[in-house]
């Protein structure tokens, strides 16, 4: 019984699930920025994940091993504009006192960090179940 595909699967998913996490902390850091290096407003930045297959060499008997993970497609930005608010005295207000805010919800993005969060643990926990498993097998065969 090979308990190490279930743990490599998860290990890709613990590293989607922390990436996930850093650029939720980017956003939420940037949530006041209204001008980048660009000139223009902080955008919100999501991440992708897909599955991949991983292939983890071949066993005993020749036949090939794999393994179901997460891999991160991409990380995209939402294009979406951010809210005018009227603030004169603000450097970036335009000749009308208006000032282009980033698209990032704080509320949004802290309901988004608790998932993130929520789905590392869960990851974390097949890990130690996988690690349980493998420590009882052993002694089974010491019996």
């Amino acid at each position: 019984m090979n308990l190490m595909p279930g743990i490599d699967s998860t290990s890709s998913a613990l590293q989607a699930e922390k990436l996930r996490m850093d650029i939720i902390g980017q956003n939420i850091a940037n949530a006041h920025t209204t001008r980048g290096a660009d000139g223009k407003p902080y955008q919100r930045q999501t991440v992708q994940f897909e599955a991949k297959l991983l292939e983890l060499g071949r066993d005993q008997n020749g036949q090939m091993q794999t393994a179901q993970g997460v891999n991160v497609r991409n990380i995209v930005t939402d294009e979406t504009a951010g809210p005018l608010v009227f603030n004169p005295g603000h450097p970036d207000a335009d000749d009308k006192g208006m000032v282009r805010l980033p698209n990032v919800n704080l509320t949004h993005e802290m309901v988004d960090l608790i998932s993130a969060s929520r789905s590392y643990e869960a990851n974390l926990q097949v890990v130690r179940t996988s690690k349980q498993m493998a420590q009882q097998a052993l002694k089974i065969g010491k019996h």
